[in-house]
C-alpha cells in the first residue's frame, strides 16, 4: 500500500508550491504553509466525522473519482496552484474543489474559515483563498490513493477514520466542534479497521482504542476549558510529550480584564497572567533580567514554522500589548546544545521572528518588536537531561520599554 493520505497531502507542501501562492497572497510562506496544512487537516476531519451519515461518503466518493480529478490533475495544482488564489474558480478541479468544501462544511463554512483565519494570523478572506486551494490538493491525493491502492468508497472511509490521529496535531483547539464534534471523530476511530484486525493484526486493537481514548480528553478537557491541550515548550514535537505535565503546573484558568476592556481567559501561572501583572506594577523597573518565557507554544521538529495550537497564547499576548500601547518587547528564541551551534542559533532566530511575525499578524505594532536567536546560550534548565534540554528550547520575552 501507498503512504499515508496525510505523508502523502503535507509532502505536497514544499517551496515550489508555498513561494508562488505567499507572493500571490502576499503573506510568508510559514503563514501559507499553516494555512495550508490547517485547511487540510480541517477538511479530512470534516470527513472523518460525517463519514458515517447516509449517502455522504458516496457523495464525496463520487467528487474523488471524478474524472476531472484524474492522475493528472494533481501535477498540475502543484505547479499552478496560485492561480487557484486570483479567483479563477472556472477550471473543473476548482469546481470540484468547491463542490467538496460545501459538501463538508456546509452552513459552518463561514465559521471554520474564521476559525483557521484566526490560528494561522490571517484575514477571513485569506483563509478563505487558502481553503479554496487547499481543497483541490486534498481531493487530488485522495484520488490518486484510491487508484493506487483500488479503494472502495468504503475501504477509504476505514482508512480516514485509522489516519484521523495523524492530522489532529494541524487542528487548532476547538476546530471541531464545527465539524460534527471531537467525540464524533473519536468514535469513528474506535469502528476503524475492524476487519484486518479480527484476519490476524490483534496487535492493532491497543492502538485504536488508545487513540479513542487520546481523542475523547482532548474533546472534554477543550470543552470544559479554555483550550491548553497543546501546551508545550516550544521545541520539537518530541518535546510535546512532556507538555501535559507542563499544562498542568500553569494553574486553572480565570477571565481578566485588560485596560482597554478586552477579557482574556488565561491560566494563572502562564506568560500572559505574568506579564499582566509586570506591566501593571509601577514598582517593576524595566531591567535586562526579567524575562518571560512562553509556554502553549508549538513548533514543527526542527523548523521554525509554529504549530497551529499556539494561536491561542499568541492572540492573548498580542491583546496585552494592545492594551500597553507604550510597551515595547524583544523576543529571545533558545535552544538546548546538542546539534552544531551554529544552525541551533539560526533556528532559534527563525523562530523568535516568526512568534514576532506572528503578532504582528494579530495587529500589534511591529515598531514595538524586535528579535533575536541566542542558540544554547543562557540555559534554565540542566542540559544532560532530556527534562533539562526541553526548557531550555523556548521563546522569551523581554518589556524594554513600559
Amino acid at each position: 500500500m501507498a503512504g499515508s493520505i496525510v505523508e502523502s497531502l503535507m509532502g505536497l507542501l514544499g517551496p515550489q508550491v508555498l513561494g508562488p501562492v505567499a507572493s500571490q497572497l502576499g503573506e510568508s510562506t510559514d503563514t501559507v504553509q499553516r494555512g495550508l496544512q490547517t485547511g487540510s487537516a480541517a477538511m479530512l476531519a470534516g470527513l472523518v466525522a460525517k463519514v458515517g451519515q447516509p449517502g455522504f461518503l458516496g457523495q464525496i466518493f463520487s467528487l474523488i473519482t471524478n474524472p476531472a480529478n484524474g492522475p493528472s490533475a494533481l501535477s498540475g495544482l502543484t505547479s499552478n496552484l496560485g492561480s487557484l488564489a486570483s479567483g479563477a474558480t472556472s477550471s473543473p478541479v476548482a469546481n470540484l474543489g468547491s463542490q467538496f468544501l460545501s459538501s463538508i462544511f456546509g452552513s459552518n463554512m463561514s465559521s471554520v474559515t474564521d476559525s483557521i483565519g484566526r490560528s494561522v494570523g490571517v484575514s477571513s478572506g485569506k483563509a478563505g483563498s487558502l481553503l479554496a486551494m487547499a481543497a483541490p490538493l486534498v481531493l487530488g491525493v485522495l484520488g490518486q490513493h484510491v487508484r493506487q491502492n483500488n479503494l472502495s468508497a468504503a475501504d477509504l472511509g476505514s482508512t480516514l477514520k485509522a489516519e484521523a490521529p495523524s492530522f489532529q496535531r494541524f487542528l487548532p483547539a476547538g476546530l471541531g466542534s464545527l465539524m460534527g464534534g471531537a467525540s464524533n471523530l473519536a468514535s469513528n476511530l474506535t469502528a476503524a479497521v475492524p476487519a484486518k484486525v479480527a484476519t490476524g493484526n490483534r496487535w492493532l486493537w491497543p492502538v485504536v482504542l488508545l487513540a479513542a481514548l487520546l481523542l475523547c480528553l482532548f474533546w472534554f478537557f477543550n470543552r470544559t476549558k479554555a483550550p491548553v491541550s497543546d501546551a508545550v515548550q516550544p521545541a520539537s514535537i518530541a518535546a510535546a510529550n512532556a507538555g501535559s505535565s507542563a499544562t498542568s503546573a500553569l494553574g486553572d484558568f480565570f477571565k481578566t480584564k485588560l485596560p482597554d476592556g478586552v477579557e482574556l481567559n488565561i491560566p494563572q501561572l502562564g506568560i500572559e497572567s505574568k506579564l499582566i501583572s509586570f506591566l501593571g506594577d509601577s514598582s517593576k523597573p524595566v531591567d535586562t533580567t526579567t524575562w518571560f518565557n512562553f509556554d502553549r507554544l508549538l513548533f514543527d521538529t526542527g523548523k521554525a514554522t509554529l504549530q497551529p495550537s499556539s494561536q491561542e497564547q499568541l492572540n492573548n499576548v498580542a491583546a496585552i500589548l494592545k492594551a500597553y500601547p507604550h510597551v515595547h518587547v524583544k523576543l529571545g528564541g533558545y535552544t538546548d546544545n546538542t546539534g552544531n551551534a551554529a544552525a541551533n542559533v539560526a533556528l532559534s532566530g527563525a523562530r523568535a521572528k516568526n512568534v514576532m511575525d506572528a503578532l504582528v499578524a494579530a495587529g500589534v505594532d511591529p515598531s514595538r518588536l524586535q528579535s533575536k536567536g541566542y542558540g544554547d546560550e543562557h540555559p534554565v534548565g540542566d542540559n544532560a537531561t532530556e527534562e533539562g534540554r526541553a526548557q531550555n528550547r523556548r521563546i522569551a520575552m523581554l518589556v524594554t520599554q513600559k
